[in-house]
């Protein structure tokens, strides 16, 4: 996606009508905004917004469809040495639109379900919704950027270096089988 600043993304449009159209929409949405997203996060840049471009048209079946792609900024935990760490979050996505759990069930198996009113769709929870799914479970620096790489390399030796093979220990249990063996 380009870089260059957009408009702020409308927060409820009618997708069916944009749909019916094959209208694209491209615009930003502040962070700050989305409160689910924020609690989720370590942090998030005073001003950063999410990127978002999202395309409405109705496939050879007429359901209506949305896909997107979107970008954002964030702070993240890093689960190996606990410090923040900036990423950027990127998803592409395509949305079959339901009014009802029934219009869900029937869509394939390759299209997530996005719930409408009839009339109007709300982007910004669509977004907010992606940007959760996109979240890594365990968001980690890469390993020569992690402040833990010192501990890191004391508990995981480098490959390259030759470990003496183990003894191949006795299995305790082969006598039982032995045994086995003498009762036929």
């Amino acid at each position: 996606m380009s870089k260059a600043p957009h408009a702020e993304l409308p927060k409820s449009v009618d997708p069916y009508r944009l749909a019916e159209h094959n209208s694209t929409l491209e615009g930003e949405i502040p962070l700050s905004a989305l409160s689910r997203f924020r609690e989720a996060v370590l942090g998030v840049d005073e001003g950063a917004v999410c990127s978002v471009r999202l395309s409405f048209y109705m496939d050879a079946e007429r359901r209506r469809i949305a896909s997107g792609e979107l970008e954002a900024p964030v702070r993240l935990e890093c689960q190996r040495c606990m410090n923040a760490m900036q990423t950027t979050l990127v998803s592409r996505f395509t949305l079959g639109l339901v009014t009802s759990d029934e219009q869900a069930q029937q869509l394939p198996k390759d299209l997530e379900p996005f719930l409408t009113d009839d009339f109007s769709a709300d982007l910004w929870s669509m977004v907010e919704d992606e940007l959760l799914l996109v979240l890594p479970a365990f968001p980690l620096h890469d390993r020569n950027e992690c402040p833990a790489r010192e501990e890191l390399e004391a508990y995981e030796p480098d490959s390259s270096s030759a470990q003496p093979e183990e003894p191949r220990k006795e299995n305790p249990f082969s006598v039982l089988a032995d045994l086995k063996k003498t009762k036929h």
